[in-house]
């Protein structure tokens, strides 16, 4: 009976921590897919806690091994279960290492809601364990319940920091949690204590009452003081939105090479058999159809332009399978289910149909505004993946009347970068005189192009607006009037949005069934932004057989000021013709410098100015060199020596990145003297310098401060200068003649 007695009372402090570790589970799983991530928390968390019960008359040293034997075998049973439900390739040990490295950023990168893989599952599953399991070991073995409850609260309350503003406010689990936590403290966990004034003189064991029960009033107060002082500042806080600390971390991004894949469509159309993709359409499920010929697979979308590049600009977040719904579609929907499969394509965007719903095979990372995925990992040749988009259908019957959106919603689409030439702004106003409608104006453009322009794989790539001012304007026998796909699509987005209309880029590939896609399948086409219709697809590209007519016929444009008419136009006076004599009096009776003075005067002052500046900046970098390698303690002097080695790096266009280390920065350093010196054997014949001994001694200096000697930092010196001098007289000879006065090293932070 004592003995069921005594487990009674052991209970509700095992029960409580398990439910309140749980409850935090619960909190953070309204941002998950599924209950998966709720289900694994509440595994840890009773797991964690009935070790610690189990293990509570062991020694204590011996808790942690098998606390975290039992974590080993919960973590990888979750996370197989987690990559299984994800369908992700790869063994158990991959994806394990691949979710410790990145679960923090990909849970709060990842795009709501939150699917349970390996990654978003790892650091929530460890948080639980340690948090049941030192809870138990505080409130059961030391035997202090309140401070027991610590790591539970501390975890529950990182759980609704993770989750912020993304979910509604948990009021039901807080409360819960609350009522939970004030149960575990009132029913006692142990038998009643003896008095602990038993045994004393009466004096004594009153001093001894009296002063627990000040101490008692003391907490008391203190209580009631905080709960005064802090109640009301936390009411008031529970109606404001909630801080989301997502905006911290920096989402996957694109290369350089994806930011602008526009430029990529002139280099692919002089190889058109280059082969980028192998394309199966299968099948659509329930109510779909299968569209394998005529299809759009969407590369990336460009709504930026600065009046050089366009650009993506997505803000890409790490999704599922099951991506997130975006606006409700406002035309009939068919399913497309595409299996793809990369060939000869690089870099990180990922093709689909418009609009991509679910993808498999492949771990994506999505831009909801744009629709478009990206694989953060890049593309591998023999990626396979399967995509099934939403393909919306336009409802041509409503084009006709559709008007455009406007307001800041749309003003990333309509905007136009400065320094819009005068000439493409005429062109606009003038397509756009006789047509009045949104629609008509963006046929009349899409016409515009098509009749007026040729399509040449030859033509230079460039989307400037120099580059469309030739292209539009330019000589038809000097090379202008012609260009890719990439001139016509950035040239209709342009004039459109100077008429009104909220326009971007789209780059993709045209498919003709099933089989390859090759370069020659790429093109770039634009699209309008209609209200109650969605985004509308335009193609400016002309008629493969239609020749195109030229454009004085359609474009006049007129003068800003109209001449007088020839009735009205003042008969000049005759003059009289000046003689020769005249003629070469003028100059000695005008007292002006001749022409050949001022072009000599101003050709030698310029060349002076040029002179200066360049001895300006050859003395500038010799002073900061001088400064780094001969000033300052042994250690400045070895770093000084460093910094002029990474600067020299900067100057071969072989810049050390950030998050290497100097050993590693030391073995990419002597890679790209090698790769100098390969492509100018006529430099060889000695010993190639190398900086590994120079990576060392500024390993010491960074790790054992105040041991480095003069003569090390004598040969950091002697080792960079060698290096530097061999990188430099590996460099073509017009290199080597800017090294010296490129003003990069002046402005470089050390």
């Amino acid at each position: 009976m004592v003995r069921a007695v005594r487990t009674l009372r052991a209970l509700p402090v095992p029960l409580a921590l398990i439910t309140m570790v749980a409850l935090a589970g619960v909190v953070l799983g309204r941002v998950y897919a599924g209950p998966l991530l709720t289900r694994t928390v509440l595994g840890a968390a009773i797991g964690s806690v009935l070790v610690g019960v189990a293990a509570r008359r062991l020694p204590s040293w011996l808790v942690a091994p098998l606390s975290l034997l039992a974590l080993t075998g919960w973590t990888a049973w979750s996370l197989k279960v987690a990559a299984a439900d994800a369908d992700l390739p790869g063994g158990l040990g991959a994806v394990t290492a691949d979710a410790a490295r990145n679960g923090i950023p990909r849970l709060l990168t990842a795009m709501i809601p939150v699917e349970p893989t390996p990654d978003t599952v790892l650091v929530p599953l460890v948080a639980a364990w340690l948090a049941g399991l030192l809870g138990t070991e505080v409130a059961l073995r030391a035997g202090r319940v309140l401070l027991g409850y610590l790591p539970p609260t501390l975890f529950y309350a990182g759980a609704l920091y993770v989750v912020g503003p993304n979910a509604d406010p948990a009021v039901w689990p807080t409360v819960a949690f609350a009522a939970v936590a004030a149960l575990g403290l009132a029913v006692p966990a142990a038998a009643p204590a003896a008095d602990p004034t038993d045994g004393l003189t009466p004096g004594v064991r009153a001093a001894v009452r009296a002063r627990l029960a000040v101490s008692a009033t003391a907490g008391v107060a203190a209580v009631v003081a905080l709960a005064a002082l802090l109640g009301p500042a936390l009411a008031a806080r529970v109606d404001e939105r909630p801080v989301d600390p997502r905006r911290y971390v920096e989402p996957p991004r694109v290369e350089s090479l994806d930011e602008n894949p526009l430029i990529r469509i002139s280099g692919w159309a002089l190889n058109p058999r280059q082969k980028l993709l192998d394309v199966r359409t299968d099948d659509a499920p329930a109510g779909g159809s299968r569209k394998g010929a005529g299809t759009r697979i969407r590369l990336a979308v460009l709504s930026d332009y600065d009046g050089v590049t366009w650009r993506v600009g997505a803000t890409y977040r790490n999704a599922g399978r099951i991506l997130p719904a975006g606006a409700a579609p406002v035309g009939p929907v068919e399913t497309v289910r595409q299996e793809i499969t990369v060939a000869g394509l690089t870099g990180r965007l990922l093709p689909a149909v418009a609009t991509p719903r679910e993808v498999t095979g492949a771990r994506v990372a999505y831009d909801q505004a744009t629709g478009t995925l990206i694989r953060p990992e890049g593309l591998t040749p023999g990626l396979r993946y399967t995509v099934t988009s939403a393909r919306e259908r336009v409802d041509g019957d409503r084009l006709a009347t559709a008007n455009v959106p406007a307001g800041d919603g749309v003003a990333r689409m309509l905007r136009v970068a400065d320094g819009a030439p005068e000439q493409l702004r005429r062109l606009a106003d003038q397509l756009a005189a006789d047509s009045a409608a949104p629609y008509a104006r963006a046929t009349a453009i899409e016409e515009f192009l098509a009749t007026h322009y040729r399509l040449a794989a030859d033509a230079p790539s460039g989307h400037a607006y120099p580059n469309l001012g030739f292209f539009l304007f330019g000589p038809r026998n000097g090379g202008g009037q012609r260009g890719t796909s990439e001139q016509f699509a950035a040239a209709y987005a342009v004039l459109g949005r100077l008429t009104g209309l909220p326009t971007r880029v789209v780059v993709g590939f045209r498919t003709r069934g099933d089989g390859p896609v090759r370069a020659a399948d790429a093109y770039a086409w634009p699209e309008v932004l209609f209200t109650g219709v969605g985004w509308v697809p335009f193609d400016p590209l002309p008629q493969p057989d239609e020749r195109p007519r030229p454009v004085e016929e359609d474009f006049r444009p007129k003068p800003e000021t109209p001449p007088p008419s020839p009735s009205r136009a003042p008969t000049p006076e005759p003059t009289a013709t000046p003689t020769a004599a005249a003629v070469a009096e003028q100059p000695a009776r005008s007292g002006r410098v001749s022409t050949v003075v001022l072009v000599g005067g101003g050709t030698g002052g310029l060349l002076l100015l040029v002179g200066g500046v360049l001895l300006t900046l050859v003395a500038l970098r010799r002073s900061r060199s001088t400064a780094r390698l001969r000033r300052g303690d042994p250690a400045d002097r070895i770093a000084g020596a460093w910094r002029e080695v990474t600067d020299a790096l900067r100057l071969a266009g072989a810049p050390a990145r950030g998050d290497l280390s100097a050993s590693e920065v030391a073995v990419r350093a002597d890679r790209t003297l090698g790769d100098a010196l390969a492509a100018r054997p006529a430099q060889d014949g000695g010993p190639v310098p190398t900086v590994a001994e120079l990576a060392g001694l500024l390993n010491q200096v960074a790790f054992a401060p105040g041991t480095a000697t003069a003569e090390q930092a004598g040969r950091a010196v002697g080792v960079a200068g060698g290096y530097v001098t061999a990188l430099r007289a590996a460099r073509p000879w017009w290199r080597r003649l800017l090294w010296s006065v490129h003003p990069g090293p002046l402005r470089w932070r050390d």
